[in-house]
C-alpha cells in the first residue's frame, strides 16, 4: 500500500477514534525511556549538556529503529500486516481529535454556565494555574492551546509522515516528547534539556511556517478574517518566546479578531506573555468552536495538499 493511503487511513482513524485511554501510547513509552536514561546518564556523564545530547540521540534512535523493526517484522509475516502496523503507528502520531475533544469539553462547561468545571477541564490543556480564571481567561487559555498545538499535534506529524513514513512521524513525536520532558529553563534542565529544546525548535521550524498559509485559506473558507490574520501574523508572530508557536497563535488572533496573550500564573507566580492581535472584541465562549473549526479545516488542507504533492512526485 502506498504511504499516502496509509497516512490518509491513519488520519481517518484519529478523526473517528481519537486517543482511547485503554490503548497503550508510544509517547508514554518514549517519555518513560527518556526519564530512565536521564537518571543513568547523569550518573555516568558529569557534563549535563553532553549527557542531554546523548539522551536525545539514544531516544531518537530507539524510537525510529523500533518502528522500522516492527514494520519489517510484520512484513515478513505478510505485506498486509505491515500496512496495518504502519497505519496504527501513524495513527498514534496524530492528535487532532483529542485536541478538539478536550477544548470542546471546556466549551460545553461554559455553555452550561459551569465555570468551575470549565476551569478543571482547561487545566487538562494548559500548564498555567486555572483555579481563579474568569470566563474570558478560560476561553483565552483554550484558544491559545488549540493554536499552539495545531502544529505539533497535527500538521508537523503529517509533514514528517509524508517525508519519512511511520518512522519519520514517530521520530518527530519523540522530539516533541523530549522537549516536553526535558525542555524546561530551570536549574535542573537548563543544560541537560538544551539539546531537546533546540531540536524541537528546529523540527517545528518548517511545519510552523508551512501551516500558516493553510490557516489563512481555512480562515477564508470559514469567512473569518484571512487578510487580518496575515497582517497580525507578520506583526506579532515573532513576539512569542518560541520561534514557532507564536506564528499559529498570532494567525488565530487575527482570524478571530481578538487579542491573545497577557498575564498567566504558574504555581502562583505571574508571567507576562506577549500580546498578539487587536482586541476588536472581547473573547467569548463561541471562540472555542471557532478555533476548533479553523484548526480542523487548516489541518485537512495541509494533509490533502502534502499528500497530493507526494503522490505526484513519488513513483509507486
Amino acid at each position: 500500500m502506498r504511504l499516502e493511503y496509509q497516512i490518509l487511513a491513519a488520519y481517518g482513524m484519529d478523526l473517528l477514534l481519537g486517543d482511547p485511554r485503554w490503548l497503550p501510547h508510544p509517547v508514554k513509552g518514549i517519555a518513560w525511556f527518556a526519564l530512565a536514561l536521564e537518571s543513568l546518564l547523569r550518573r555516568l556523564i558529569p557534563n549535563a549538556r553532553a549527557a542531554g545530547v546523548l539522551a536525545v540521540l539514544a531516544v531518537l534512535a530507539v524510537a525510529g529503529g523500533s518502528v522500522w523493526g516492527l514494520i519489517a517484522l510484520a512484513g515478513r509475516v505478510h505485506p498486509a500486516l505491515a500496512d496495518g502496523v504502519s497505519i496504527v503507528l501513524l495513527y498514534t502520531c496524530f492528535a487532532g481529535r483529542d485536541l478538539a475533544r478536550h477544548s470542546g469539553r471546556v466549551y460545553q462547561a461554559l455553555a452550561a454556565d459551569d465555570l468551575p468545571e470549565a476551569r478543571r477541564r482547561v487545566a487538562m490543556l494548559v500548564g498555567r494555574d486555572t483555579e481563579h480564571l474568569d470566563e474570558p481567561e478560560v476561553v483565552r487559555a483554550t484558544v491559545e492551546s488549540v493554536a499552539e498545538n495545531l502544529v505539533d499535534g497535527v500538521t508537523a506529524p503529517v509533514f514528517f509522515a509524508v517525508l519519512g513514513g511511520p518512522a519519520g512521524a514517530m521520530v518527530y513525536k519523540a522530539v516533541n516528547t523530549l522537549d516536553s520532558t526535558f525542555g524546561y529553563k530551570n536549574e535542573r534542565y537548563l543544560q541537560f534539556g538544551w539539546a531537546a529544546a533546540r531540536l524541537d525548535d528546529l523540527a517545528n521550524f518548517i511545519p510552523a511556517r508551512l501551516t500558516v498559509p493553510f490557516m489563512l485559506m481555512a480562515a477564508w473558507v470559514l469567512r473569518l478574517k484571512p487578510l487580518q490574520a496575515w497582517r497580525i501574523c507578520r506583526r506579532d508572530g515573532r513576539k512569542h518566546p518560541s520561534p514557532n508557536s507564536g506564528l499559529a497563535e498570532a494567525t488565530v488572533a487575527g482570524a478571530l479578531g481578538v487579542q491573545l496573550g497577557g498575564i498567566n500564573s504558574y504555581f502562583g507566580v505571574p508571567s507576562e506573555r506577549p500580546r498578539m492581535g487587536d482586541a476588536q472584541r472581547p473573547l467569548g465562549r463561541n471562540d472555542v468552536p471557532r478555533v476548533n473549526r479553523l484548526m480542523g479545516v487548516a489541518a485537512g488542507l495541509t494533509l490533502c495538499v502534502l499528500l497530493v504533492i507526494r503522490f505526484l512526485l513519488v513513483k509507486s
